[in-house]
Parts: structure tokens; sequence; C-alpha cells
């Protein structure tokens, strides 16, 4: 009996650790982009509106310093993300051009409506596992972006 009671405890326990080890980061960079664009496609209304703003999302996407900015984010004339205020994104295509430490460049490009996008995420693996430090376009970044728009 005590052998049963010591399994359902060590259960009970890994099973919280792996709930809280989900609610930030995830365990690569590619699962990382990978997650961000599943809410750019066509389909279930969650996933078909753009990475949302509420602060699950941001503790689960971005690094400490770009939550608050990505929750307090107003009025913006587009989404970073896609850079355009509507999408219909092609195939991703994902690269990591460098790896160092804790820090990852990882290169994103797709299609936009006919447009080519290209993206540089910068990840760092942190406690909680991978999630975005900032995304630079070819004219910005997500935090100088951000920061214009916060409200």
């Amino acid at each position: 009996m005590e052998r049963g009671k010591f399994l359902a405890g060590f259960s009970l326990a890994a099973a919280a650790f792996w709930a809280a080890a989900a609610d930030a980061g995830f365990r690569t960079p590619e699962s990382l982009i990978r997650n961000v664009y599943a809410h750019y496609g066509k389909g279930s209304a969650a996933f078909s509106n753009g990475l949302p703003r509420d602060e699950e999302t941001a503790r689960q996407f971005f690094d400490s310093s770009l939550r608050g900015a990505w929750i307090a984010l107003h009025d913006a004339p587009y989404d970073f993300l896609v850079q355009s205020p509507t999408w219909r994104i092609g195939p991703i295509s994902i690269a990591i051009p460098r790896r160092q430490f804790d820090q990852t460049d990882v290169t994103v490009t797709f299609d936009n409506e006919g447009r080519a996008v290209t993206l540089n995420f910068i990840v760092v693996n942190g406690p909680d596992g991978w999630v975005i430090a900032d995304v630079e376009s070819p004219h910005d970044s997500l935090r100088m972006f951000l920061v214009q728009f916060r409200r």
C-alpha cells in the first residue's frame, strides 16, 4: 500500500512539474517558431487571429523584458510577426544561422499574400525553455515597434 501511495504522489508531483514547465518557453527554437505561426493559420478562431496579447501568451512566448510591452501593444498599424495588418501566409522556412550558448538566431521566411517576408528571431534558452528576446525585420525590431505603440 505504501508503494502505491508513493507512486501516486510521485505521479502527481511529476504532473505538476510538467504543467509548470508548460507555462513558459519551448523545448527547441524550432518548436517556438512553429508555435508562434500556428496562430496565423486558417482554422479555429483561437488559432487564426494572430498571437494573442494576453499575459499567459506573453509568459509562454517572450522573455521577461518583452512580456509587458507585448501585452501593452495598442493600435499598431500592422502585426509585426507577419509584417502586415492581414495575412495568408504560405509555408514557413526555418534556418538557424547561429547558435551561441543560450542564444540562437532563427531566420524565418514565408510568403504573406504574395509578398516575401524574412524575419530574424533572437531566442534565448532560460530556466523555462526557449523564448523570444527580439525579432528583427529589415527595417525595425520588435522591441522598437512595441515601444512605439505602447499604451
